[in-house]
């Protein structure tokens, strides 16, 4: 089972990939709580280069509210991450898959929570 959904961005600079990218996950329900620019933090932590290579915490708080009712620890797996990395031609865009990482929690009704997450996920990467 893969665990993420991809999207390569052909020809486009990683400014321009966020901007579409935080767009589409708001078009679909998601803010953005977290934000981490790893190339930077890895350069200025450990003073190696890499390529871009970003990570937001996207929260749809709808779909949070309805997980965390059902499974109080669910909180300890969100948000769900979306990464952009610059790789040969362009941006790749990967989401995690919801259903891939709620695999863990014996929890049917999450299960199907995690699936309707993931369908808003995929259609926000496919908008991008």
């Amino acid at each position: 089972m893969t665990y993420t959904i991809n999207r390569k961005i052909a020809d486009a600079g990683i400014d321009a990939v966020e901007d579409r990218t935080r767009k589409a996950l708001a078009g679909h329900g998601f803010g953005i709580l977290t934000e981490i620019d790893v190339q930077t933090v890895l350069k200025g932590k450990l003073g190696v280069e890499m390529t871009g290579y970003r990570i937001l915490g996207a929260c749809n708080p709808k779909m949070a509210h309805k997980a965390i009712g059902m499974e109080p620890k669910v909180g300890a797996m969100l948000p769900c991450n979306v990464i952009l990395r610059e790789v040969e031609g362009g941006v790749e865009v990967s989401a995690i898959d919801p259903v891939a990482s709620m695999q863990a929690i014996d929890n049917a009704d999450l299960h199907t929570v995690a699936g309707e997450v993931r369908d808003l996920l995929a259609k926000a990467v496919e908008d991008i």
